[in-house]
């Protein structure tokens, strides 16, 4: 298992306190007969559960701090196989969230990088099941998923990422991508062999050198953590989004709707309309200022 830093950087943002917007959609498309993508939107919080006490007080308290997961995962292998590879991998982050991820760190402190540590291994641990319930069950063989999943806490964005999913950030009007494609050709082209416009026709263009589970144990994690700002946007999406609609018209859906819901909407219909070749699934989160009378929302 190995951890892939990557070099790029984006600069920082001057406060740590932020809230948050959200909408996750996933849709078959116009091709394929079932849905293989899965994606999650989730909080985490401090809770206490009051058994007993004198005092006049609510039975469950919930503590300030918030943290937020998001997820997308495209899974791979046909139907029924991908469909459950991409379910297993997602079970395995929630339940390593809940049962072993330690996240209590203050935002600016070096604690981004041990939860970039924590979730390689549960994306390891995630690829380990996978290749288990591939290996009882013939069917299923060389099942696998991509994986790109975002956890935010105060101003910290940490991302891991496996596959040829997507995650972007949009701020002051320009995209940016935040993780490479893990395919044979995204490997042509970063080496030189390969010119960008000739990705779209080349035969190998759907191979994915990189997936949480598929025929091998083994999975090598793309990380990254930097700062957040509010105003920014992040998205989360399948390849049957970025296969189908241009960065420059995702740039657009963007900018011109600051609402998760309406953009994320749009950019579904944008990508059925121009063939819907593939299952596709679409996350927006907008980070804004923080007040005393805000709170985070997401809708699904």
């Amino acid at each position: 298992m190995t951890l892939l830093m990557t070099a790029e950087s984006i600069s920082s943002a001057q406060s740590s306190s932020l809230a948050f917007t959200a909408f996750g959609i996933t849709d078959t498309g116009k091709v394929r007969p079932s849905n293989e993508d899965q994606f999650l939107i989730a909080e985490l919080s401090k809770r206490m559960r009051v058994c007993q006490t004198s005092l006049p007080e609510p039975k469950l308290q919930v503590g300030d701090d918030r943290a937020h997961l998001f997820l997308v995962a495209d899974g791979m292998g046909g139907h029924l196989a991908g469909e459950r590879a991409s379910a297993i991998a997602v079970a395995a982050i929630e339940q390593f969230t809940l049962n072993t991820f330690r996240w209590f760190f203050a935002a600016d402190s070096p604690g981004a990088q041990k939860v970039l540590a924590q979730f390689q291994s549960a994306l390891s641990q995630a690829d380990a099941k996978i290749l288990e319930e591939a290996a009882e069950n013939p069917e299923l063989k060389g099942m696998g998923t991509t994986l790109t999943m975002a956890f935010q806490l105060g101003a910290q964005l940490c991302i891991v990422h496996v596959g040829d999913s997507r995650a972007y950030l949009y701020r002051a009007g320009q995209l940016h991508q935040l993780t490479k494609d893990h395919t044979v050709v995204a490997e042509l082209v970063r080496s030189g062999v390969l010119q960008p416009d000739q990705v779209a026709s080349h035969p190998l263009r759907h191979v994915i050198t990189n997936v949480v589970g598929g025929p091998n144990l083994g999975v090598k994690v793309e990380a990254r953590a930097f700062e957040v700002q509010a105003g920014d946007r992040l998205l989360l999406c399948s390849d049957g989004l970025t296969e189908m609609v241009k960065d420059e018209a995702i740039a657009k859906a963007l900018d011109v709707d600051s609402e998760p819901e309406a953009a994320a909407k749009k950019l579904l219909a944008q990508a059925n309309d121009a063939g819907g070749r593939d299952n596709i699934t679409v996350l927006i989160v907008r980070f804004d200022p923080a007040d005393a009378d805000a709170t985070s929302s997401a809708t699904t």
